[in-house]
């Protein structure tokens, strides 16, 4: 028994409609308004939730107060000339954090040696000790240029000169150096250092006291 099949012919009044473009746009506006939404705005409301919630010194910059007043921040550097205080490391961009860098200069850059070979002299007079001894830190930049800590070396060079200016006993210098050493990130990494800005302020802090009266 045949069949006698007819099949319509395919015109283009009978093929599928694509999807239009009004249903396009609806996708992509839908994409965009859920990307900003959730990426630019509910994202980054969370990531400082968190912070502030678990880390709220450290969301907050780090900042260090006395008496309700902002003396500065603790990932800062700052320039200290006054023998009273301990110095930071030199910086290539005058401690300015909008402007944090390096010098750029390569170790062979003559401009660089003539730079550190001045700055030792200067300190090792200014310590009275030989230039071999002046740790490397004090007479070289950081590559940010505000880096907030010098070496437990660099603070002991210098601990006599603070106590001298200050009239203070060297032993109670030292005991400020030992105090505010951080050591070693985890135990292993970097090695032992001092937050200048930290140990200044506790400078002064001893300094009001009547115990620390010579």
């Amino acid at each position: 028994m045949s069949h006698n099949a007819t099949t319509t012919p395919r015109t283009p009044g009978n093929v599928s409609p694509a999807i239009s473009d009004k249903g396009l746009l609806r996708g992509s506006i839908g994409l965009a308004i859920i990307s900003l939404v959730g990426f630019g705005l509910l994202y980054p409301l969370a990531g400082v939730g968190l912070g502030q919630a678990l880390f709220p010194s450290t969301a907050n910059g780090s900042l260090i107060e006395r008496d309700g007043k902002v003396l500065g921040s603790s990932l800062v550097a700052q320039p200290f000339s006054d023998d009273r205080y301990f110095q930071s490391r030199p910086s290539a961009a005058n401690y300015d954090v909008m402007a944090v860098a390096g010098s750029n200069q390569a170790r062979t850059n003559p401009d660089l040696r003539k730079r550190v070979d001045e700055t030792r002299a200067a300190l090792a007079q200014r310590y009275g000790v030989d230039p071999s001894a002046i740790p490397s830190d004090l007479v070289t930049q950081s590559g940010g240029g505000i880096d907030p800590h010098i070496s437990s070396q660099a603070a002991a060079i210098q601990i006599d000169r603070v106590a001298h200016a200050r009239a203070v006993s060297r032993d109670v210098i030292e005991g400020l150096v030992v105090q505010h050493t951080e050591g070693k990130q985890l135990g292993l990494l970097g090695q032992p250092r001092v937050n200048v800005l930290e140990l200044n302020l506790a400078l002064d802090a001893v300094a009001k006291t009547p115990a620390s009266k010579q």
